[in-house]
């Protein structure tokens, strides 16, 4: 693979809301870079950039799908991500490795919510970005709103640096403002060919006012500049592209592009745009981790000749093979060389590197600093790891992993399914760290858990494609257990002979109520001395056994004190077995005194929603029975805090969503078992 030189690399990502059209951005840049020969539809399930079969059915990309394409001697690596909630950490592991994004946004819906958590993805790793308002060709397309929705929304510093050309409710083309000119795309060649024409009067005034502010943002980025433009009054194109850039990688301001994808206008500009504004390896600040050795932090430049450093942020099964995304921040990974593994502490052996586009591969001998490749071999990596020289090993921050929020419980159709299933949720929580399955040991229940209704309906449909494993689904089942809420004392004997021998018990005992998470409890009031230490031990085995099938509904008890009170006359003729039956009964007759109640496992929550919609939020906390802690107020944003029954949380997150129009987020974790809610 020829080497090309590090300022000349972009490692860029495309992010959005679902249906906003960056598949369709992603298809046209890689049609004009002469990487496809064809144009693929989403809408017609051929889009190059969604090679999964549930992607081309449902018109939505789920995973991320990697290229590599040349532009004006630039390299650039294009990453093109899912806009559905659902698959946010998809999303959150590529902005961790990428040096820029392109943000589209539709020109009717403008800032919609998954934009706005993307957004604050991208704050949080502090990646550059360009706005991309696609579907001008739209009715209710408002350029205008769009801006301003960045603006209000999101706190961004929008520049545009181009306008719609409109004409009879059709985009024609735009107007650029760096250049002062009008690019009018040519619909025969499909958009290949660009001419270059005088900006209409009518919009002369518009562009004008456009490109003041635009100089005017762009030489406050520079000391220089803004001497060289209060002196003269205008900027060069040179200047005004320098200018952008620095604003664009210090994330002070954002560019804004225009267009419509679908009729092929517009999009050669974006790619302009990558190149001018975005960051190379050069520009973004090194990576600094952990010595594993020393436990210092340590630096690492983007160079060829540092110590090789290198983040999995993906992992793939292909063809039942392990294969994984690494982004290579400093030295160079080669084929057939060990490489070591500092999370894991472990060495690896690299078999084969490839550059991959969509969903076909080009095998390369190296990747060096700047690049992201995939690798097959690296047996024990995953999401999240660090790979290094095994002479200087350094562990970056890992990846910040979304928790599962939702679940399901499946079984499988036939013994053969149930032979594969194991090995299938294997293989895809590997490659998912959003997804994960649990077995409940005392249900048996087999629970798969994700990050939504839809994340769980794609993992149901792999398991069907991908592995031919069918299951049958169904709600999971709450796990009650039982308690008491009173002291209550009982007196039991048994006396029977079993196998020809006598087995007799008889004792008296009392139950109390201890505090919530106690367990069980086994006390002996008797004197020291009165009764040997055998029998006292079979009295707390069967009080033991008794508690795991409560009297309320057969589940375990908890949170229960039993005290022995005194064992009855004949002790020599006391056995171990007939003490155990004896506690057993005792047991269950004084609990069915002492007020027997069901507990039920509660959540501990934390919802952000935007601040207009935590009123209703909390309305529905109060109608699933939840109780409210604290809400936090933000910018703009409010985190609530509060304790649910798990019972009434299956659903929550599509009822949030359609609560929240999709802009609330949620976590949930298991909080305490407490007295079942009445209804």
């Amino acid at each position: 693979m020829p080497t090309v030189h590090l300022s000349k690399i972009r490692n860029i990502g495309i992010t959005a809301h679902i249906d906003a059209g960056k598949t369709t951005l992603s298809e046209r840049i890689l049609f004009y870079t002469k990487k496809i020969h064809k144009i693929g539809e989403v809408d017609e399930g051929s889009a190059t950039m969604d090679y999964m079969p549930q992607e081309q059915e449902r018109g939505i990309t789920i995973t991320s799908a990697a290229t590599t394409f040349h532009w004006k001697n630039h390299e650039v690596h294009l990453i093109d991500t899912p806009g559905h909630v659902d698959f946010t950490i998809e999303v959150e592991r590529c902005l961790r490795v990428l040096d820029g994004v392109v943000a589209v946004l539709c020109a009717v819906g403008g800032v919609e919510p998954q934009t706005e958590t993307v957004w604050r993805q991208a704050d949080r790793y502090r990646v550059p970005r360009i706005v991309f308002v696609n579907k001008l060709d739209r009715i209710g397309a408002n350029f205008s709103r769009a801006v301003q929705m960045l603006r209000e929304k999101l706190g961004a510093n929008p520049v545009p640096i181009q306008l719609p050309l409109m004409g009879d409710d059709e985009c024609l083309g735009v107007i650029d403002l760096i250049r002062m000119k009008a690019l009018i795309w040519d619909k025969a060649s499909l958009g290949a060919e660009i001419s270059v024409e005088d900006i209409p009067a009518r919009l002369l005034e518009d562009a004008r006012r456009s490109r003041q502010f635009m100089l005017e943002s762009a030489a406050e980025m520079e000391e220089d500049l803004l001497e060289f433009y209060l002196e003269n009054e205008d900027l060069d194109e040179k200047q005004i592209i320098a200018g952008l850039r620095q604003g664009v990688i210090s994330n002070r301001l954002v560019p804004v592009l225009c267009g419509s994808a679908l009729k092929n206008i517009g999009v050669q500009p974006v790619i302009d745009a990558i190149i001018d504004f975005l960051p190379s390896p050069l520009d973004v600040p090194p990576v600094s981790g952990i010595n594993p050795v020393t436990g210092a932090q340590e630096t690492r430049l983007p160079k060829i000749k540092e110590p090789l450093c290198a983040l999995a942020f993906k992992v793939l099964m292909d063809q039942g093979r392990k294969a994984t995304f690494l982004r290579v921040y400093s030295g160079e990974l080669r084929t057939d060389t060990e490489v070591y593994n500092a999370t894991r502490g472990k060495k690896e052996r690299v078999a084969r590197l490839f550059q991959l586009h969509a969903n076909k591969r080009e095998r390369i001998d190296s990747a060096p600093a700047g690049s992201i490749a995939l690798v097959v071999g690296l047996k024990d990596t995953i999401t999240g790891d660090t790979i290094t020289d095994p002479a200087a090993p350094l562990v970056l921050e890992s990846l910040d992993l979304y928790k599962p929020v939702i679940s399901i419980a499946i079984e499988p159709e036939t013994r053969g399914d149930q032979e594969k299933l194991h090995g299938a949720l294997d293989k895809i929580s590997l490659e998912d760290p959003t997804f994960n399955y649990t077995e409940n040991q005392d249900t048996g229940q087999l629970i798969i858990s994700g990050m939504g209704e839809l994340h769980l309906e794609i993992i149901l449909d792999r398991l069907q494609r991908e592995h031919d494993v069918h299951v049958r689904t169904g709600k999971p089942q709450v796990l009650y257990k039982e308690t008491i809420l009173s002291s209550a004392s009982a007196h039991a004997k048994f006396d029977r002979e079993i196998h020809e021998a006598r087995h007799l018990g008889e004792l008296t005992l009392r139950v109390e109520p201890t505090e919530r998470g106690a367990g069980l409890i086994f006390e002996s009031a008797l004197p020291p001395d009165a009764a040997p230490q055998e029998l006292v031990e079979a009295v707390q085995q069967g009080a033991a056994e008794a508690m795991l099938a409560g009297v309320v509904s057969g589940n375990e008890v908890v949170d229960v004190r039993v005290r022995l009170l005194e064992l009855g006359q004949d002790q020599a003729s006391m056995t171990n077995l007939g003490l155990k039956v004896a506690a057993s009964h005792a047991c269950k007759e004084a609990c069915e005194k002492a007020s027997p109640v069901l507990l039920e496992p509660f959540m501990k929550l934390e919802i952000t929603v935007p601040d207009e919609f935590v009123g209703e939020v909390i309305a529905d906390l109060n109608s699933r029975k939840g109780r409210l802690d604290e809400v936090i107020p933000g910018a703009g944003y409010s985190v609530i805090k509060a304790v649910c029954p798990l019972a009434t949380m299956f659903g929550y997150s599509t009822s949030l969503r359609s609560l929240s129009q999709g802009r609330g987020v949620f976590s949930m974790q298991y909080s305490h078992y407490d007295v079942k809610t009445s209804g």
